[in-house]
């Protein structure tokens, strides 16, 4: 092998990776400003200036003032997220000392935030997580008419693999499609997972296609118990056939698949709770995010979109969650307010919200600490 050949794998692989950076960048940035679309639609059915709504951060590229609403619409520099600065939680004024100017004095204008009743700011800072999940159903939705949902059907495409297991060990990779073993050509799925199964300590030839180009590998199935029969196994699962669905059946499915993912995420968070030390591992932050999109780019739009789908809701659960500097925690002092008869002191809340978000950044820190250890221990994705 040439130093021209080596080369050239590594800046094909180079520009792939970059493209599935890119992607996931993208899809990440469409959740995060749909997310901040839900609180600016809320805020302007209140009444509620906002004064900048941008799709990403850093220096302003382009920028149109709206004449109608004076809101600033700004593309900026790095298309990563978005945000909806409102009159009143913008940053330019202090927030504690414009909540009490309004309550001594009511000297704020009607289109501030903080000038508005607890239930009406309660519903704008609610309102993005809220549009994560019916983001959420609405990509699962159309994916499922698009590009189908898995059926009991399996196919030759690879899944997710078992690290030091067989398949890993040759060098397979999820989104890689078997063609033939020792020759005999497969297409069907089940055909294809009972010829391993049925040979146990055989050597086969694996034929797979990678990238559109052929390798053929050897392995030898282990023996292992499966539903309590002795199988032989290499060491991965094979995806679903997807098969296209109708409009009431998609909605039913992305309904179900919506209230599972809600569901399985608050599941995670009790345990994790419960049993930190045990769960703290299994903790992904936007790392282990990237690389498990990276691995559903290969399998097709279809789990790509249900991935898309899983992280919207985890954002809008995430949000919900009483931290403070979160929408969640800023929910839970104007709930506080509401149960009160009046607010809580602006400086202690401010007081909160600062170390809030010093806690929430320690906790960004820990949880990128197991994403990158994870890749280092050469722990899989799934």
């Amino acid at each position: 092998m040439d130093l021209a050949f080596i080369f050239h794998l590594l800046n094909g692989s180079l520009v792939k990776n970059i493209e599935q950076l890119a992607v996931f960048l993208l899809m990440l940035s469409v959740l995060i400003v749909l997310h901040e679309a839900g609180h600016y639609v809320v805020a302007r059915l209140n009444g509620v200036r906002v004064n900048d709504f941008a799709v990403g951060f850093g220096p302003t590229l382009l920028k149109w003032t709206s004449p109608r609403t004076g809101t600033n619409y700004r593309l900026n520099l790095l298309p990563i997220g978005g945000y909806c600065a409102m009159q009143g939680e913008d940053g330019k004024t202090n927030e504690a000392e414009q909540q009490r100017a309004f309550r001594d004095h009511h000297e704020l204008a009607p289109d501030n935030f903080q000038s508005k009743t607890p239930v009406r700011r309660l519903s704008i800072v609610v309102a993005g997580p809220i549009a994560n999940f019916i983001l959420a159903y609405l990509i699962m939705f159309v994916a499922a008419i698009t590009f189908g949902v898995g059926s009991a059907k399996t196919s030759n495409v690879v899944g997710p693999l078992v690290p030091g297991m067989p398949a890993a060990t040759a060098g397979m990779q999820m989104g890689d499609r078997i063609v033939a073993i020792d020759g005999v050509t497969y297409d069907d799925g089940s055909k294809l997972v009972d010829k391993i199964h049925g040979s146990i300590g055989k050597r086969l030839a694996i034929t797979f296609t990678h990238d559109g180009v052929p390798r053929t590998v050897t392995v030898v199935p282990r023996a292992s118990v499966l539903n309590g029969k002795r199988v032989g196994l290499i060491g991965f699962r094979p995806m679903p056939q997807y098969e296209r669905v109708g409009p009431l059946e998609a909605g039913s499915l992305a309904a179900i698949a919506l209230w599972n993912d809600t569901k399985n995420n608050l599941e995670g968070l009790g345990q994790l709770v419960i049993h930190p030390s045990q769960q703290a591992a299994n903790v992904t932050g936007p790392i282990g995010m990237e690389r498990a999109a990276a691995s559903l780019q290969d399998l097709g739009w279809g789990p790509y979109l249900n991935l898309a789908a899983l992280i919207s809701v985890a954002l809008g659960i995430f949000n919900l969650l009483p931290i403070p500097a979160l929408d969640g925690g800023r929910a839970t002092f104007i709930l506080a307010e509401m149960i009160r008869g009046r607010p809580v002191d602006p400086e202690r809340e401010a007081f909160v919200h600062f170390a809030g978000f010093a806690l929430l950044m320690a906790l960004m820190l820990f949880v990128a600490y197991h994403d990158v250890a994870n890749i280092v221990s050469g722990k899989g994705v799934f």
